[in-house]
């Protein structure tokens, strides 16, 4: 397989910037990579270099005005390598077997030891939450307030929707691909060679918690925003022995195979990050759980202060960054956490807060500028033809317990109640304002749902049903799809899987007999069709149908779909969305054995994997945001980076023009032993005797 890349042009470092896109192939394959990055043109021109080359973990890379040096120098793997590296932690065991030696929660401290972390993780200024809901936003909403004030901050957060790098935040931006790969293979490195028999290697969401102490550690964060992954009291967040403040927000029934089966051993697994004489604050909780946080934090001296839910009063008129009348609670609590924090360590004349007193102006900035993806969005679909009398808009809710379903369901049914009796906007149109909702029956509510297989939907559903059904709102339609295992672009009718008749759909079909049982009764003796469930082979296959039914559509009907039960069926819906998304190619593709792909020149054919597959290489190149892809395709790469050239050389000589020297722009192929014992010899001497490439040279790895 090949790869194609471009470095722009610069007037410094070029031999660095080429060593950061290119991947290390281990300490024994760097010298011939160093003789390779010693030619000379490197090194000296001052023109835009096109390389062709076979490196099979080559990738995405975005290029940046700056980039980091130092991490070119020290990660040498590619991030693709990263990745392998982290899954290769995943235990396949059910996370209520504890058979394994590394789940001891004292290897924690062990793990911290062999990273020289201790004395770092005790300096730390650590806000720790809890919770079996709204411990995400609470999180959000408490960084983004000390933000507000100045402060440095780290924080870190699961589940990642798309990109691991996400549940690390430097500022409220997730951490530099660049920095991600200095502190993994840092930590990594060290674990590898230091664990034994006796202290393993630790499981994946364990490393993951120990590399953001090390991430927030380096960095000097000001404050380290942890959110408990599963838990409490045997959490690897749960290492940090002093935190400034800890928080619980919203308790509920969910992980029982671990936690328990009553809320009482919930509370007290969630209870266990209280800490000896450390404050914590919570939100209203059921009685059995509310009396148990109060005894744990009765034994360790600790001052455990309930809060009421934020009004809009306090807020002077602003309205959260998150959406949902339940975010008035989590924004709460992430005020007294926040106004904790400031109090004790931030040095600032902060006022003691009451349950009523008016937030200052910069507690209201932080709240308001809050982002979470995957939470009470609300999204119109801008694929929507504008000639099309409908919409479609999607309300994304990634709730997955059953609590967080009520919630989900009540924010969905109050959103399109007050959609369907407003003017339609601009934004909900697709930009074509079509006036007003003439009313319910021009509006149509479905479901695009799937969950986990470990999730009971016999709670789940009837929790949403249930609560739609109380304001007024039934679902026209359900759909039930599988997740998607990597994300996919659905744009366009071009970029649809094709239906694949062997995809295990045995528990979507579990999930539809659950939906069909719920509403059989509820509507009997209506037309079938207004209880209509179907199951897709594909998220793709879903979308399509719903744009075609807008397209169909006799009238006016804008169609409001709830998508929920699962965060990572939330992500590429709401990528599906956004032509905005389509500019940018994204970094992680499914990967794709090419038996064969025609190259031109009547050459051999080759053999590969293409990790993009069905990129436009032209809109790729076109848009001057990535530095390489890899192609299988080596025919219609070498086209592609002809026209750049010609884009580039026109580039070129404007600036030579204007700085009176000349400039020229070479194309270096390189290629490695075993590409030539694959039969590629041909093409090589075909894009040599057609001109394609000035200089030739080889390294055998």
């Amino acid at each position: 397989m090949f790869a194609v890349s471009f470095v722009t042009r610069t007037t410094s470092c070029r031999f660095e910037l080429c060593v950061s896109l290119l991947p290390h192939y281990g300490s024994h394959h760097q010298p011939q990579l160093a003789s390779l990055f010693s030619y000379s043109p490197f090194r000296e021109s001052r023109s835009t270099f096109f390389l062709i080359s076979h490196f099979s973990r080559f990738r995405f890379v975005w290029l940046r005005n700056q980039i980091d040096m130092a991490a070119a120098s020290v990660t040498g793997d590619s991030y693709e390598e990263a990745l392998a590296a982290l899954s290769s932690l995943i235990t396949k065991r059910s996370r209520a077997d504890k058979s394994n030696k590394g789940d001891r929660f004292e290897l924690v401290f062990d793990y911290l030891k062999l990273l020289d972390l201790e004395e770092d993780i005790l300096k730390m200024k650590v806000i720790h939450v809890a919770g079996t809901k709204g411990k995400g936003s609470t999180c959000a909403f408490t960084e983004s307030i000390l933000r507000s004030y100045g402060f440095r901050t780290g924080l870190f957060t699961s589940p990642h929707l798309i990109d691991v790098r996400e549940r690390f935040r430097l500022d409220g931006k997730d951490i530099s691909e660049e920095k991600f790969l200095v502190y993994f293979w840092w930590c990594y490195n060290r674990l590898k060679e230091r664990t034994n028999e006796e202290i393993p290697m630790p499981t994946y969401f364990r490393f993951l918690a120990l590399l953001a102490f090390k991430i927030f550690a380096a960095e000097e964060v000001d404050a380290a925003i942890l959110e408990v992954g599963l838990g409490g009291k045997f959490d690897a967040t749960n290492a940090v022995q002093k935190p400034v403040v800890c928080g619980i927000s919203s308790l509920g029934y969910d992980h029982m195979e671990i936690l328990g089966d009553t809320l009482g051993k919930i509370a007290g697994e969630k209870a266990g990050i209280f800490k000896p004489g450390v404050p914590a604050f919570t939100v209203p909780q059921p009685d059995e759980a509310m009396r148990v946080l109060e005894e744990k934090a009765s034994e360790l001296d600790v001052n455990l202060e309930g809060v009421q839910p934020l009004t809009a009063r306090q807020l002077s008129g602003q309205k959260l960054g998150l959406d949902g009348e339940h975010q008035y609670l989590n924004a709460r609590l992430a005020v007294s956490l926040a106004s904790t924090w400031l109090q004790q360590i931030g040095n600032l004349e902060v006022p003691t807060l009451t349950q009523m007193s008016i937030l200052p102006e910069k507690f209201i900035k932080g709240l308001a500028t809050t982002s979470l993806q995957g939470r009470a969005q609300v999204v119109p679909d801008q694929f929507i033809e504008t000639r099309t009398s409908g919409d479609l808009v999607f309300y994304l809710d990634g709730a997955h317990s059953p609590e967080s379903m009520d919630v989900c369901a009540k924010w969905f049914s109050l959103a399109v109640k007050g959609d369907n009796k407003s003017e339609r906007s601009e934004h909900l149109v697709n930009g074509s304002c079509h006036g007003k909702c003439s009313g319910e029956e021009n509006c149509q509510q479905i479901l695009l749902f799937n969950c986990m297989s470990v999730r009971d939907p016999n709670l789940l559903l009837p929790h949403l049903r249930n609560t739609c059904a109380n304001y007024g709102v039934h679902f026209k339609k359900a759909l039930f799809v599988p997740n998607m295992s990597v994300y996919h672009k659905v744009g366009t009718t071009a970029d649809l899987p094709e239906d694949d008749p062997h995809v295990d759909l045995s528990w979507q079909l579990t999930l539809q007999k659950v939906w069909e049982r719920l509403v059989h009764n509820e509507r009997e003796g209506e037309d079938s069709e207004s209880i209509k469930s179907e199951v897709f082979t594909s998220l793709p296959m879903a979308i399509k149908w719903l744009r075609d039914s807008v397209h169909e559509s006799s009238s006016a009907t804008r169609f409001q779909v709830l998508v929920t039960g699962s965060l990572h069926l939330v992500v590429p819906v709401r990528s599906s969305t956004n032509m905005e998304e389509d500019r940018v190619f994204p970094t992680v593709h499914s990967t794709v054995f090419k038996e064969s792909e025609s190259l031109e020149g009547k050459c051999d054919k080759i053999e590969g994997y293409d990790f993009n597959q069905g990129v436009n290489y032209p809109k790729l190149l076109r848009s001057m945001l990535t530095t390489g892809f890899q192609a299988s395709n080596l025919g219609e790469a070498i086209d592609i980076v002809n026209q750049m050239l010609e884009w580039r050389l026109a580039d070129e000589a404007t600036v030579a023009e204007e700085e009176n020297e000349s400039v020229r722009c070479k194309i270096f192929l390189g290629f490695t032993s075993n590409l030539v014992s694959s039969g590629v010899r041909e093409t090589i001497r075909y894009l040599v005797q057609h001109h394609m490439v000035s200089d030739l040279f080889t390294c055998f790895l």
